[in-house]
């Protein structure tokens, strides 16, 4: 088993792929577009079917991972990755990019949804929400690098060269995994793949209200913010009037809160109770909310530094209360944590695809109903996370998964 620091890096580096896949791609909309005989919106759904595709296999995954091992899923997974890559960067019509994209969006799901799981196998309670904050702050650089990378391979070369780069990181990573990452579900503990007994299991699990309620709080919060990650290619250019090598004035103060806020995560684990601190992180994202919407209504023309500031708080404030809602979910169902992470993730991802495909080209280029949507889905979220509450769930820290039985139906 490597040590602890070892694998909080290699696991934020598999969660880090599904982040690449978005973003590095960001700079290169109008060139894609351009190339392709897309127009924006056409090229939005580039983002759309990928996160469907991901949001479907998400369900498959966690069961997967619980039945066979989690090592050979994430193995899986990223060789996949590798030859849909390959595919994007060989594309030279959208239709056939969508295709590939679609593929990637099949595999890019096994670092963060199994990686979830061996967090949770290896570890307990504190510790776990430790290591949880720990994936989070590396994995949070992927944002916000990932589209001052792709804007500078820009500068070297045409858009494919930005997939080639997405091919030799998931195979760095095949390579690492392969090595380094250990089995962490032993054959004794895993499930069965009878389509029967996975259809149940994700039945109860799923009809369970003490789940919904923490995944929809988890995901309506996040949304609010993935809001303008999907909105990126015009929020940037379009209103800021910056150029595709300037992304990082968006990226970096929300990478940076949510490093910050996962930092004091960890810090807080066995000192702040787990009530206490979600309910610290929900406020830092309502004050974020009620500060973008002021802004936007003072200012005729939203610029840098002040229209991306909310953005940094906001993240700081899903970082906390991220580790908190997900070692809850994990909590629920110890024997079947594969399941548990698949359909939470499969919860916020059908929800982003939404947002992305649906909403995102409605909204991104009027600043105040883009401050507004995103205001109203963080209000949604807390509302559920109150709806928890008031149901007497109070989970004091990760490891009292008594407060969370997954036979409480109330």
């Amino acid at each position: 088993m490597p040590s602890i620091r070892t694998l909080a890096l290699l696991l934020a580096g598999l969660a880090m792929f599904g982040p690449f896949s978005i973003d590095t791609i960001f700079p290169a909309f109008p060139a894609m577009g351009r190339d392709l005989g897309a127009d924006p919106a056409a090229m939005q759904q580039t983002i759309a079917v990928y996160l469907i595709a991901y949001a479907l296999m998400s369900v498959v995954h966690g069961p997967l991972s619980d039945a066979i091992g989690r090592r050979a899923v994430i193995l899986g997974g990223l060789a996949v990755f590798v030859l849909a890559s390959v595919g994007c960067a060989l594309s030279t019509d959208l239709g056939t990019l969508l295709v590939f994209r679609a593929l990637q969006g099949l595999s890019a799901g096994v670092g963060l949804i199994v990686g979830r799981a061996v967090i949770r196998d290896v570890l307990q309670g504190d510790d776990a929400q430790r290591l949880m904050s720990q994936v989070m702050m590396i994995f949070s650089v992927a944002p916000a690098i990932a589209p001052i990378i792709g804007g500078w391979l820009l500068g070297f070369g045409r858009w494919p060269l930005i997939f080639w780069f997405l091919v030799a990181f998931s195979l760095a990573l095949l390579v690492v995994t392969w090595r380094w990452l250990p089995e962490t579900h032993p054959r004794e503990a895993r499930s069965s793949l009878a389509p029967r007994r996975l259809l149940g299991d994700y039945l109860s699990i799923f009809t369970n209200p003490r789940f919904q309620r923490i995944a929809a709080a988890g995901a309506f919060n996040f949304s609010a913010l993935f809001l303008y990650i999907a909105s990126t290619p015009v929020f940037v250019v379009d209103v800021l009037g910056l150029n595709e090598r300037q992304f990082a004035w968006f990226f970096v103060p929300m990478i940076s809160g949510m490093m910050l806020g996962s930092w004091v995560s960890g810090r807080a684990a066995g000192r702040i109770t787990g009530t206490r601190l979600a309910n610290v992180g929900f406020a830092c994202s309502g004050a974020a909310m009620v500060l973008n919407v002021g802004y936007n209504l003072v200012v005729d023309q939203p610029a840098v530094p002040w229209a991306v500031m909310p953005a940094m708080l906001n993240s700081f404030g899903i970082a906390l209360t991220f580790p908190i809602l997900t070692l809850a979910i994990l909590d629920m169902y110890p024997r079947q944590r594969g399941s548990a992470s698949s359909l939470q993730a499969f919860t916020g991802l059908v929800l982003n695809a939404a947002v992305a495909g649906l909403l995102s080209p409605l909204v991104s280029h009027q600043p105040l109903l883009l401050a507004v949507t995103a205001a109203a889905f963080m209000l949604v979220g807390w509302l559920f996370w109150r709806w928890e509450l008031s149901r007497g769930a109070r989970p004091q820290c990760p490891k009292d998964a008594a407060a969370l039985e997954p036979t409480d139906q109330m």
